[in-house]
């Protein structure tokens, strides 16, 4: 029962694995970028009372086993994520303004963590780092 969540009227399992991208696939996120990112992306998932299980950060792209309320939903909390950290970073990092003209693509990746175990989903992410 530890992995269920709940609010006044659902209780839920929702995990999501979710991977994006800097514009142009450029690999920016590197020099402490990619750790900065860690932070704020951890702060809005505070913010918004949803967990971040899993987080890796490549030069390339972003890993994340994230945990969402239904009625939040996955599509809000990565477009909050994005929105933020590409708003702080861009402002804390100049050239990241200098590369690209905004820091994220427009889309992502997401999937469902139903089919795998989250453990499994878990040392994946772990694994990319590696790849």
């Amino acid at each position: 029962m530890d992995r269920y969540r709940s609010n006044d009227n659902i209780v839920w399992d929702c995990d999501y694995h979710v991977v994006f991208c800097p514009k142009y696939r450029r690999k920016v996120l590197v020099d402490g970028i990619g750790s900065r990112f860690e932070e704020i992306a951890h702060e809005v998932a505070e913010e918004l009372d949803f967990e971040i299980r899993e987080i890796k950060v490549m030069p390339d792209r972003v890993h994340m086993l994230v945990s969402v309320d239904p009625q939040f939903g996955i599509h809000r909390a990565v477009k909050r994520i994005k929105g933020r950290t590409s708003h702080d970073l861009r402002a804390e990092f100049p050239q990241l303004k200098r590369k690209l003209p905004t820091l994220w693509t427009n889309s992502y990746f997401v999937s469902t963590v139903g089919g795998a175990t989250s453990e499994a989903v878990r040392q994946y992410i772990e694994d990319q780092r590696n790849a």
